[in-house]
């Protein structure tokens, strides 16, 4: 039952799942994929956490329009993605830098903080690395979530898109 204060609760937080929970919830209920794959040594990535997800224009339109995914690139946590087991075969969990784990291999990340957005099949639309504001990130929430993206197929038009975009989010 959702009452009024897991709607406030959602409102100040992202409602951040594994990716095994969005592949059952894309069964009832499709939406776009946000997946921010970090480290926890990563500077960048506790700054985004800090400045970036805890804003609240971020917080509402992600929850509005995602389903979020919160993934440690170095973790021992077995994953299953699309019928795949991927595993940490190396992690050592007292070492500062682990091992990095099979799935964020299998994505293809290389640098932290990366965010894969994903259609409502769970297909890679894009990876986008490195550390952004909340208007930063804005730009890549609604191109993606407004399927924008089909519509800009060369850097030219991403440029055009990305000059004309303005920015809400405070």
């Amino acid at each position: 039952m959702v009452t009024f204060s897991t709607i406030v609760a959602q409102d100040h937080k992202i409602n951040w799942l594994s990716i095994e929970e969005v592949e059952v919830l894309q069964q009832k209920e499709p939406r776009k994929v946000l997946m921010d794959v970090y480290t926890t040594w990563c500077g960048p990535c506790k700054m985004m956490m800090r400045n970036t997800f805890t804003n609240k224009d971020v917080i509402n339109y992600v929850n509005k329009n995602f389903y979020a995914v919160k993934f440690d690139a170095e973790s021992g946590k077995d994953v299953t993605f699309k019928g795949t087991s991927y595993k940490n075969p190396s992690y050592n969990p007292n070492a500062r830098r682990k091992s990095p784990h099979q799935f964020a291999q299998a994505l293809g990340i290389n640098s932290y903080p990366t965010i894969i957005y994903m259609d409502e099949e769970m297909n890679i639309i894009a990876p986008i690395k490195g550390y952004q504001t909340p208007s930063q990130i804005e730009l890549y929430l609604r191109l993606f979530a407004e399927n924008i993206y089909k519509e800009v197929e060369s850097q030219e038009a991403f440029q055009k898109y990305q000059s004309n975009f303005k920015p809400t989010f405070q």
